[in-house]
């Protein structure tokens, strides 16, 4: 069952006069799906835009797996592909081992088995908070009785027992989308899907709320994919991250994998860098992946990890720094004299910016201490943190790192 209605809701009450969707035709099975989430070869086209690119993934069941990527990525048109409100141009997508679709052809949304919580709320603006529950439950063919019961459940899993008779113009942002989320979870769905729910809502509103998804999403047991384009938001909520970029699934693993070995520069950009070097590695990487390089301009020799399928074909290489292991210390021998930017404090310490002889910045380097502006430093680099890779590989399938990268640092 869809637990949300379509993004435009008419103003009548949808209880009266709703159109049914028509049935597709059986669709046929072939192969067996893996997991409880099964997408293999999804594409879809918007004219000339490619906006899946034949992304291939399993989830197992009960998993909270978060897709993490820019605008334009594909994220929003592979959820809406999973729910059956975007038709696909191939490839399938299996659901609790059961085929929901096949190209362009599926079963309505209301027949996969999911709910779906969306970025604008998506709320009966003329029903009340309980009826917006109980309108999930229409096809469930549920006795008052059993109707009224899962939705006091619902409404009591997000603390809004007390507000379920007012409309939700009569509620705050926060509010309606706890609504939202209740009638996600009042039909107990196989899935649950997330559209962005908390990029409309303030920093401190958004963290709580996040919370609450994810305490309340794995109490249901439902398999959950969420969206977003903040990194942090990924890490704090994923099971599994899936990393998209111009259609394409760059990479999907554990939280801990995303960020220790990013498969490309864009994946280590994406999930968080501080700035990226260009340096001449000095050997072939060690067993555990470790090699030395050199910086062009300060002429230092530093320590980090290769992070390429195969060892370096040249000494040219790419070095992805993260934030955490850019260290800021008084200017003296071994360390990389530099020159702080700008500050900023942050609540629990501060970050800055801080800048090498030759104009290469660092963004965002945490300190419990207060470096003031045009106070020269010396940097101490973290091997842990610094991610090498082939230079070239800026220009290949996951290109435009060094823009996006630019962007999500000032943006």
């Amino acid at each position: 069952m869809m637990g949300a209605p379509r993004r435009s809701p008419p103003a009548a009450d949808p209880s009266r006069g709703h159109d049914a969707h028509r049935s597709p035709a059986p669709l046929s099975v072939a192969g067996r799906a893996e997991g409880d989430l099964s997408v293999v070869g999804l594409t879809k086209r918007f004219g000339s835009t490619l906006a899946l690119d034949e992304v291939t993934l399993a989830v197992e069941a009960g998993t909270f797996l978060v897709l993490l990527g820019p605008s334009g990525s594909g994220k929003t048109t592979f959820l809406r592909g999973l729910a059956g409100i975007e038709k696909l141009d191939s490839g399938t997508i299996h659901v609790g081992g059961r085929l929901v679709a096949r190209g362009p052809h599926g079963l309505p949304p209301e027949q996969r088995d999911l709910a779906m919580v969306f970025q604008d709320y998506a709320l009966w603006r003329n029903l009340t908070v309980r009826r917006n529950l109980q309108y999930a439950l229409v096809r469930r063919h549920l006795s008052s009785a059993e109707v009224a019961r899962a939705c006091a459940e619902a409404l009591e899993r997000v603390a809004l027992t007390a507000l379920a008779d007012r409309y939700p113009s009569q509620l705050s942002g926060g509010e309606q989308q706890r609504v939202a989320l209740a009638r996600a979870l009042v039909a107990r769905p196989r899935m649950l899907l997330f559209d962005e729910p908390l990029s409309h809502l303030d920093a401190d509103l958004r963290e709580r709320l996040r919370i609450e998804i994810s305490t309340t999403a794995r109490e249901s047991g439902a398999t959950c994919i969420y969206i977003t384009h903040d990194q942090r938001e990924a890490f704090a909520l994923a099971d599994r991250i899936g990393v998209l970029h111009h259609g394409k699934l760059l990479q999907l693993g554990r939280p801990e994998e995303i960020h220790d070995r990013p498969v490309s520069p864009f994946v280590a950009a994406f999930s968080g860098i501080a700035g990226a070097l260009r340096v001449a590695v000095n050997s072939a990487p060690h067993q555990d992946g470790r090699v030395t390089f050199r910086l062009a301009g300060p002429g230092a020799e530093l320590s980090g990890r290769w992070c390429g399928d195969a060892p370096p074909r040249s000494d040219r290489a790419t070095a992805m720094i993260r934030p955490s292991a850019v260290h800021i210390e008084e200017p003296g021998a071994g360390r990389i004299a530099a020159t702080v930017l700008d500050t900023a404090f942050r609540g629990e310490g501060y970050d800055h910016v801080v800048a090498l002889a030759d104009g290469t910045s660092f963004i965002g380097v945490p300190s419990d201490r207060r470096w003031e502006r045009n106070r020269n430093v010396g940097l101490v680099f973290d091997p842990r943190g610094c991610l090498l890779y082939e230079r070239d590989l800026r220009n290949d399938a996951t290109g435009g790192w060094e823009s996006d990268a630019k962007a999500m640092r000032t943006g």
